[in-house]
């Protein structure tokens, strides 16, 4: 075992546990402390599943971060804190509290194994991971909804993305239990998902292409999820999920990462990550193909490099004016 996880009694007003109702008006939650045993960046490990400052599923208030999931035992809202010596105490409301207590280890990636990883190879990746030794790759083992974000995000900016997410979620998802900070939602359910009607995603944003696959892929939602769970690896999920009609080897990726923490996952077509794969490492822009054979040096970590070169604070000067977005709704 890498972890300990264990159970404790509600702390007294203003402590270091998670925030309480004072009116008393909502259930007491299931709370827990998790003493990782290896360094732990609590919010740039649990934060990276934040699909945009307005996530509905998600949002960090002063030193608490919030998830709302849709678990396999219903609805949870997750709170999450650092605690003296390293610890997380969490705390977790609804349904499906008990599951999520017993995946927050994942979630702030106790499975991330390190092993064979050599940052020595770049100066770079060096110092990244020197200055970052708590940087983990978490996962949050919620299949279908780690691939519908995917889905979302595929050819559009990260602002389309976010907003249709925003949009969709907040409108057919379930409020989440417990005393957020605002009000928060867990996705929809895999049926959900699929009888969303098509007016709903033009409303929200969403290009055809994308909720046709977010449907399409709902049909098959079950088994999906089943044969990624048995999956013994990222070539095989890889498998499963490519053979989906409108998922390639970016939603695959991308896909992989958020449920699985998958540290060897890249998400080969992305507009903008070879170009920072290839300034970071070589000080020039390189293509798909170039990307791949740089993170040949560190077979089974290519992810992990990405994330530490994504914290280096290495950037290429910007070039030209952002990629805005277009809309194609009717006002």
């Amino acid at each position: 075992m890498t972890t300990s996880l264990s159970r404790i009694r509600p702390l007294a007003a203003g402590g270091e546990g998670p925030p309480r109702d004072p009116g008393g008006s909502i259930e007491s939650p299931l709370e827990t402390e998790y003493r990782p045993r290896h360094p732990l960046d609590l919010a740039r490990t649990v934060i990276y599943q934040r699909r945009g400052a307005g996530d509905p599923t998600m949002t960090v208030e002063g030193a608490v971060i919030w998830r709302a999931s849709r678990t396999p035992e219903g609805i949870a809202t997750l709170a999450l804190r650092g605690a003296p010596g390293g610890a997380v105490r969490g705390a977790a409301w609804g349904p499906g509290a008990a599951w999520a207590i017993a995946q927050l280890p994942a979630l702030c990636g106790a499975r991330d194994d390190a092993d064979g990883f050599d940052a020595g190879i770049h100066p770079v990746i060096a110092e990244a991971h020197r200055r970052s030794p708590g940087l983990r790759l978490g996962g949050t083992d919620l299949v279908f909804d780690a691939l519908a974000s995917a889905i979302f995000e595929q050819k559009v900016t990260g602002m389309q993305a976010f907003g249709a997410w925003r949009r969709i979620v907040s409108r057919f998802g379930e409020r989440a239990p417990g005393p957020t900070p605002r009000p928060l939602f867990a996705p929809p359910s895999i049926e959900g998902w699929r009888r969303i009607p098509s007016w709903a995603w033009h409303r929200a944003g969403l290009e055809p292409p994308q909720s046709r696959t977010v449907v399409a892929a709902a049909q098959r939602g079950e088994t999906i999820v089943r044969a990624l769970e048995s999956a013994t690896g990222g070539d095989e999920r890889e498998r499963v999920l490519t053979s989906l009609p409108g998922v390639g080897a970016w939603t695959s990726a991308e896909t992989r990462i958020r449920a699985f923490g998958d540290p060897d996952a890249v998400s080969v077509g992305d507009y903008h990550l070879a170009h920072e794969v290839g300034f970071a490492l070589t000080g020039r822009r390189v293509d798909d193909d170039g990307m791949l054979r740089l993170l040949s040096a560190w077979p089974g970590h290519r992810q992990r490099v990405i994330r530490l070169i994504g914290v280096s604070g290495v950037r290429e000067p910007r070039r030209g004016p952002r990629l805005h977005p277009e809309d194609h709704r009717a006002h």
